[in-house]
């Protein structure tokens, strides 16, 4: 694990391997612990950073707003560091967003996308509503709100059968700070729609969605690559494709990799 300063604050990353530079960004309540299961595969080939984002794993927190361009800046800084000037970024969920948001500051330093379990859009007035009652609800018990909302993000069918890795998500989830955990929140909440993105981009993007995903309605999410080169690959489960659908996963974003 290395560190680097940004605007005063601790930015936790690694950086192993040789080859095209891919970026690896975490979702709400997880770190860069998440991509360990891909690591040793993808990091014979490539160039694998991880990155912690603000206010969560051992990245402290920036403020009381993470917006997506905040954090987007906060990988551009670590690349900087690193002198790499293009690179594949992968996110999943929240780091999907993150992704979006630096290649909208950053469109010269982008080599190509996937959106696991994430969306283009904007949130709902729904979804935003319901950011506002998390905040609350995490203020009010941050155990309870952690280990309900990690159990949610998984299909129904899935939840006994992967109940030891997802209490162990829990336990993962639990390491991230109050602060922290609001902040994603509130800079979710406000984040720009970024379809343009999806219909302009000069370079390859992937979308993986699930089809029981709590989360993000899948039929909605398609609704934003028609008309696009967009390529879509869609498992049958929820939104942690990178446990519910772990070695499919990596046949695909390995795939991905060999195109770009």
């Amino acid at each position: 694990m290395k560190t680097t300063n940004f605007k005063n604050t601790k930015i936790s990353y690694t950086d192993q391997g040789k080859g095209t530079a891919v970026v690896l960004l975490h979702g709400f309540l997880e770190n860069q612990s998440m991509w360990n299961a891909f690591i040793p595969e993808l990091v014979k080939k490539h160039r694998i950073i991880t990155i912690d984002l603000l206010g969560h794993g051992e990245t402290e927190c920036l403020g009381y707003v993470h917006t997506m361009e905040d954090q987007a800046d906060m990988v551009h800084h670590v690349l900087h560091e690193l002198k790499i000037r293009k690179a594949v970024l992968i996110g999943h969920s929240m780091g999907g967003y993150v992704a979006l948001a630096f290649a909208e500051l950053y469109p010269d330093n982008v080599k190509g996308i996937v959106l696991q379990n994430s969306t283009s859009r904007a949130d709902s007035d729904e979804r935003k509503a319901n950011r506002d009652r998390a905040i609350v609800a995490v203020k009010q018990n941050y155990s309870a709100f952690i280990r309900m909302s990690i159990a949610n993000l998984f299909s129904e069918d899935n939840r006994e059968r992967l109940a030891d890795i997802i209490e162990a998500v829990k336990l993962e989830a639990l390491k991230t700070p109050l602060q922290g955990i609001v902040a994603a929140l509130e800079g979710m909440k406000i984040r720009k729609d970024r379809e343009v993105i999806l219909h302009f981009a000069p370079y390859p993007i992937q979308l993986i969605l699930g089809k029981k995903d709590p989360v993000l309605n899948y039929e909605d999410n398609l609704e934003q690559i028609e008309g696009t080169q967009v390529q879509l690959t869609t498992f049958e489960d929820g939104h942690m494709s990178h446990f519910e659908n772990q070695a499919e996963l990596l046949t695909v974003l390995s795939g991905f990799l060999k195109r770009v």
